[in-house]
Order: C-alpha cells, then structure tokens, then sequence
C-alpha cells in the first residue's frame, strides 16, 4: 500500500492480513467522525488541475447551478422537520413504546435502544448476498475484474479508444495514477460495481458528474473514480453492513428498502454520489475539503433515511436530483 497518497485515510483504515491487499481484508466499522484529515490525501492527481481552469458561466450553468441549490435545500428542510417533529414524540416514553416497535425504553426511559427488527426470508437473502458483494476485493490479476474495468471505460467514454490497464489515460477519469487496480482496497469489487451500475442507469447524470458540468467548480476538483470508492465505503460504514445483521438506525432502515428492491445499496450510492457533488457546489468546496463534504453528505442521508414516508430508495428527497 502506497503512503501519503490518495485515499489514504480509507486505506489506513483497513486491516490487510495480505501485505497485497487482495486477501483477508477486514473493515474498520468505527465512524467517520474521527477522519481528521482528507479521504482524498494532499497528492495532485493531475497535473491540470493543480493549474486550475477557467470556466464559462453562461446563463445555462446558472439555472443548474440553482435548481440544485435549492432542492438540497428543500431536502434538507423536509429532513429537518421530521427530526423536529420526532423529539417532539421521543419526549414520551411510553409513547415510543406503544408505536415504534424499532425503539424500546431503558429503565429510566431516558436512553432508548434501538431493537433490530426480525428479517424476512427474502431481506436476509438479499444481505447475505450484499455482504458477499462487500467481502470481494478488487484483483487485477481476474479476467472478470479486468472486463469490469473495462466496461467501465466505455460506459464513460464510449467515443474514446480504449487503453491498456496501465496507462496515465485512466488519470482522466480520476484515478490516481495509471494503474487504477491500485486504488481498489479501500472499497473492494462492489465499488467497481458501485460505478458501473451508476453509469448504466443513471447516464445523463454520470457523465455530468465525471466532466464536472454543474455549477461553477473549483480549481482544484476531486478526482471522479476515487471519490467513488470513498462514497462506497462510507454507505458501507453508514449502514452498518459489517456486522451480521445492521444494528444502527440507518442500517435498520436500510433493510426496509433492501425488502423492496434488491438492488437498494446500488441505488443509493447514485443518490448519495449525486448528493455529494450538490453539497459540493453549495460549499463552494475544493480538494482538500472532501472529507467535510462527504461527512456532511453521510449526515444528510442518515436523516432522509429516517424519514417515516420512506420506503424505497425513490421515496429519497435527494432521489430527485438524479437524471437519466
């Protein structure tokens, strides 16, 4: 593993029993409150955006640039009133235990746990299957990992000749350096997969957030392709998906929608990657501030998640800033 670049703090955060990083790899489940530096580390991923770059405001940009101001906005209102709204109930204890079957009152009614539900037949199928999705790290030596890659090449620049594995092209879809099979450990295979499922159903804005088209950016942008794999990792941590079964509100309520849509963790890696890049733009964020961004991007979606209408990944305020 390579020191200082990168998403170093991601990779500082994993435990490789295999000093290659492609076998017995164990995720650290504590929280991203105690990143103190940034995900994406303090290297220049390429050199022409250490330069910077002047971009055209044309009225067009503008329009975009507001129309996602304010539905994250909007968003956020919606997410803040519920959560007002709950610590109005959550004032009564006996209230919590009569209607909501997820909490359930200590002795002194002052610290409620939350109670794990009990799963269907099919959630548990589905996590088993998303947790052994999440145990298959990324190996450049597969044929089949290689034709990932691949495939996610053409999906982003399908007018584009295809390069070899190994060259300073993938740098133009932010990876690190040429070999993109080196950025893999901090997300595994399912970040790839992560990725190829956003450009395949969720095109329009794909290609937007690769070439950077929304709002005015900053000079120094983050790298698209690595930013992925931290936004892979973070749903992972989030929804608690190392342990057996979720035990955290949002892991609970990320087994409702996994009862409805098979493919729910998928999705909501579109929502939370088209949420980041949002919150982006509102900051006026640069490199070296991704790592409040995405912090800010998990709380975000912890509170849409516990909204009570939610019941599918659509039902997200922030699903409404996808395009296809």
């Amino acid at each position: 593993m390579r020191s200082g670049t990168g998403i170093g703090t991601v990779r500082r955060r994993l435990h490789h029993s295999d000093v290659g990083g492609i076998r017995n790899e164990n995720y650290d489940t504590s929280g991203l409150d105690g990143l103190d530096e940034p995900l994406l580390g303090k290297r220049d991923y390429d050199d022409k955006h250490s330069e910077g770059k002047v971009m055209e405001e044309i009225w067009d940009d503008e329009r975009k640039k507001e129309q996602l101001h304010w539905t994250l906005l909007f968003s956020n209102l919606i997410a803040q009133w519920a959560q007002w709204i709950a610590n109005l109930v959550f004032g009564s204890g006996s209230f919590i235990v009569r209607h909501l079957p997820l909490l359930s009152n200590t002795k002194n009614r002052s610290n409620p746990k939350l109670i794990v539900p009990t799963l269907s037949p099919l959630q548990e199928e589905r996590l088993r299957n998303l947790q052994q999705r999440l145990g298959v790290p990324f190996d450049g030596s597969r044929v089949d990992h290689q034709d990932a890659l691949k495939l996610l090449w053409r999906l982003a620049y399908p007018n584009r000749e295809l390069p070899p594995l190994k060259s300073e092209l993938w740098k133009d879809m932010g990876w690190q350096g040429p070999d993109p099979s080196t950025d893999f450990r901090g997300g595994g295979f399912i970040s790839l997969e992560n990725l190829i499922f956003f450009a395949k159903k969720y095109p329009e804005s794909f290609q937007r957030l690769l070439h950077k088209q929304d709002g005015n950016r900053a000079d120094w942008e983050y790298p698209f392709a690595v930013a992925g794999i931290n936004i892979s990792f973070m749903l992972t941590q989030m929804l608690d998906l190392q342990s057996g079964k979720p035990s955290s509100l949002a892991g609970i309520r990320f087994l409702k929608l996994l009862g409805e849509d098979e493919m729910a963790f998928d999705d909501l890696y579109c929502v939370a990657f088209q949420m980041m890049d949002a919150q982006w733009l509102v900051k006026r964020a640069s490199y070296m501030e991704f790592n409040d961004v995405l912090k800010s991007t998990r709380t975000q979606l912890e509170r849409e998640l516990s909204l009570e209408d939610v019941s599918s990944v659509k039902d997200l305020p922030a699903y409404n800033l996808l395009r296809r």
